[in-house]
């Protein structure tokens, strides 16, 4: 049955593709099987790996120890243990975000999450919950979905792990925040999370892997992983999709 049920579903892919052919996550060019990206689009994306800080996870260009921190962290230690991301976010690797992000493409989730859990496998191992950053409510209704909820339903799956959606919630609506530095996004997100009530003794005493699509400064899942240590997180560490790499 095993066999046959694999056969089925390879024949059922080829008619698919022969209707729908796959295409490139990044370009829409032909790619050979669906949630990948073209040889040209691939050689673009800069993939993060060590040497990076052992905290934030911020890249390092020369070696470096395996516990070696970045400035930042060893002059302020963030509120999350440690965070990872799986490429840069640049103008190569923008589209893919941005997709997922505003233009309902979804497609490119399972391979996203299958992304996330190789840069963000020791996290994972240690990961008792998986917990989305929230989107405001009138966001979430004019957006339809949350992409960090997807990417975290996507990685459950993927990992088995429990996945709570609706743990946290955004109290308020926070303005953009692309034109806005570090403190200002600090202040931007300050008191705007919670717990929902309902979770709060789940979350006690357990290791929580925030997700989200973008780490740019690290104030919004900071205040997070605030909210959640007050909460009796035992831990609390990010993982992400792409980061924003300071200082080029």
């Amino acid at each position: 049955m095993g066999a046959a049920g694999a056969q089925f579903r390879h024949l059922l892919r080829l008619a698919v593709d022969a209707v729908l052919p796959p295409l490139c996550l990044s370009c829409g060019a032909m790619v050979a099987e669906p949630g990948a990206l073209c040889a040209a689009c691939w050689e673009r994306i800069a993939f993060l790996a060590p040497p990076h800080c052992a905290v934030c996870g911020h890249p390092f260009a020369p070696p470096m120890e395996a516990e070696a921190l970045c400035a930042s962290c060893v002059a302020t230690a963030p509120p999350f243990a440690r965070a990872r991301a799986v490429f840069r976010y640049d103008e190569s690797s923008k589209a893919l975000v941005l997709r997922l992000k505003h233009a309902d493409r979804l497609e490119g989730a399972p391979a996203f999450a299958r992304w996330m859990a190789r840069a963000g496998a020791e996290l994972l191992a240690d990961a008792e919950l998986l917990v989305p950053v929230p989107l405001h409510r009138w966001r979430l209704l004019a957006r339809r979905y949350n992409q960090a909820a997807v990417l975290a339903n996507e990685l459950g799956r993927l990992a088995e792990a429990t996945v709570i959606p609706d743990l946290l919630l955004r109290r308020r609506a926070t303005p953009a925040m692309g034109h806005l530095g570090r403190e200002q996004r600090k202040s931007n997100v300050r008191g705007a999370f919670a717990v929902a009530p309902r979770w709060c003794e789940r979350v006690a005493g357990r290791r929580v892997l925030l997700i989200d699509d973008v780490f740019t400064t690290g104030a919004t899942v900071g205040e997070c992983a605030k909210v959640l240590t007050r909460a009796g997180a035992s831990g609390v560490d990010v993982l992400t999709l792409g980061r924003v790499v300071l200082g080029e």
